[in-house]
């Protein structure tokens, strides 16, 4: 008889499912899954120790680039944390603002997470799908920064604008004619709240029709269900946040145990599953759309009824109008020491955590006073996940791998950072 091997497999870093920069080596006994060793730092490109030598409102832009699909909730931890030090309050309408964009992030995120997740394990329909709400979202964050992924939008003290009363609209061309230029337009005649607004009365139809493709879907069941079951006590015991301990069946969201903002004004639900596997985590992060969808017109109506400041009345902390900077030379040099040399930060510590789209997402952030952070540590919701690859994949088959990696919602710049 033909002796039987062991093979050592190595999995990524080009696999889809991998994000091009995990690379896994797989002991396999034939289909199976023995151990799983996940090597990581393909995309380590120092954020931490960048941002100890800039000062603190130079960073702002780094945290974007840590979890690129989520990137004003990793703004917000940071800004959070500069603003706990200063001991500044934010107003209203901004933490309004904030909470807004934060719920958007998140239906980003899921969207991106979903078209994925599908396209990985089979599913290409979906991934077309998603993208297409995921465009609007995306209009709206170049609407209030100017661009339309690493937004730059919170700033400690506040937001850098208040909404756009108009949206960006689309020009005929030798693509697209005048007609489908309007009827594009038709939801962007108003303000970027009238925009959303519409967004959020269509978007639960959107939702329904991915679910009529997947929840079930004979073929999705069969590769989610009863894969990579994380028992409740083990999910705690791994340090899982986010939808991977909810979909274990804890109830635990920092945006209702250690609310921030105006999360506590705010009416939504937190979904949990059952069985903790892939089929759980999909239907959590599913319901989730639903109630980030219900946040965001709740925020909506409130910012239509009171207007007001969305930055902090302090001129260490606040750039001159760009009217006066370009008329008023104090104004000039006011605007340029604040963008090089910044701001200094009183002494002392804090950690500030958001309910960021993959979990909790904290800024340990040291003050010695100085113009620039002490030190800075995140603490990326990912990372803990990744841990946990190895023990969740034992056992499967190698196919598994892939469904597995999609249920993280795994970003690597937040993992490697």
């Amino acid at each position: 008889m033909a002796e039987i091997r062991n093979f050592t497999l190595n999995f990524g870093p080009q696999h889809p499912a991998a994000h091009g920069v995990l690379r896994l080596v797989l002991e396999m006994d034939g289909e199976v899954i023995g151990k799983a060793d996940p090597h990581v730092g393909l995309l380590h490109r120092g954020t931490e120790k960048l941002a100890e030598s800039k000062p603190f409102n130079q960073s702002i832009g780094y945290m974007d680039r840590l979890d690129y699909v989520s990137m004003m909730c990793n703004e917000h931890a940071y800004v959070m944390a500069i603003e706990r030090l200063l001991g500044v309050t934010v107003p209203e309408r901004a933490q309004y603002i904030r909470v807004m964009f934060d719920e958007v992030t998140r239906i980003l995120n899921h969207l991106m997470w979903l078209g994925a997740h599908g396209l990985d394990i089979g599913a290409m329909t979906v991934f077309l799908l998603c993208f297409k709400e995921r465009e609007d979202l995306m209009d709206c964050y170049e609407a209030v920064s100017g661009t339309r992924m690493h937004a730059t939008y919170y700033r400690p003290g506040g937001v850098y604008r208040d909404l756009p009363a108009e949206m960006p609209k689309y020009q005929a061309s030798k693509w697209r004619t005048q007609k489908d230029a309007d009827r594009l337009n038709e939801a962007r005649s108003g303000s970027l709240l009238d925009f959303l607004a519409d967004f959020t009365r269509r978007f639960p139809k959107a939702i329904e029709e991915y679910e009529a493709l997947l929840t079930d879907n004979r073929i999705w069941k069969q590769r989610t269900v009863n894969i990579g079951i994380v028992s409740p006590e083990r999910a705690k015991q791994l340090g899982f946040t986010g939808p991977m301990l909810r979909g274990s069946g804890i109830p635990w969201d920092l945006r209702k145990k250690q609310p921030y903002e105006v999360y506590d004004r705010m009416d939504f639900d937190i979904p949990v599953g059952t069985n903790g596997d892939c089929y759980d985590r999909y239907l959590v992060r599913v319901e989730e759309m639903r109630q980030s969808n219900r946040i965001v017109a709740q925020c909506i109506d409130w910012l239509r009824a009171n207007p007001g400041p969305v930055m902090v009345d302090n001129a260490k902390l606040r750039p001159p109008r760009r009217t006066d900077m370009k008329g008023d030379m104090e104004s000039l040099i006011h605007h340029f020491k604040l963008f090089t040399e910044g701001y200094c930060v009183p002494e002392g510590e804090t950690y500030a955590a958001v309910e960021a789209p993959k979990g909790e997402f904290g800024i340990y952030l040291v003050s010695d006073g100085a113009n620039k952070p002490y030190r800075l540590k995140c603490r990326a919701p990912g990372f803990a996940h990744l841990a946990a690859l190895a023990e969740m994949v034992e056992g499967h088959m190698l196919a598994d791998v892939v469904a597995m990696i999609g249920t993280q919602d795994i970003v690597f710049g937040e993992v490697d950072r």
